[in-house]
């Protein structure tokens, strides 16, 4: 059902946890299935210096959390916007299309932070 990739990075998410101080917190969450994603960011001089999230949801949530985070860290912020639903998902190589609303939650809780992060400035 899962990728051996996906499995990967739920059994060993990267970058979990809480920034401290973040920049900013973007969330993003699916009432139906229950799957809620927080994403912190710490930004200098426009770039993602460091980025973590809390997930509670299913092993596909966690792995796209866990995946959009690697994807987005070091990358400018425009960068960073412009990671896509499909970068994800094929980045994890393929998720179930039962599953496929977690990599647009994941994208989702990302362009939420980046924008309250610009909302501010």
């Amino acid at each position: 059902m899962y990728t051996k990739k996906v499995i990967q990075h739920f059994t060993n998410p990267h970058n979990y946890g809480k920034i401290k101080k973040a920049d900013a917190i973007g969330e993003a969450g699916n009432p139906i299935c229950g799957d809620l994603m927080k994403i912190y960011i710490k930004v200098n001089k426009n770039i993602i210096e460091d980025i973590k999230f809390e997930t509670l949801g299913c092993a596909a949530a966690i792995a796209t959390s866990s995946m959009i985070t690697d994807l987005a860290k070091e990358k400018t912020l425009e960068q960073a916007m412009e990671i896509s639903d499909k970068d994800v998902v094929d980045s994890l190589e393929g998720l179930p299309p039962v599953k496929m609303h977690c990599s647009n939650l994941a994208a989702s809780a990302l362009r939420d932070a980046i924008k309250k992060y610009k909302s501010k400035k």
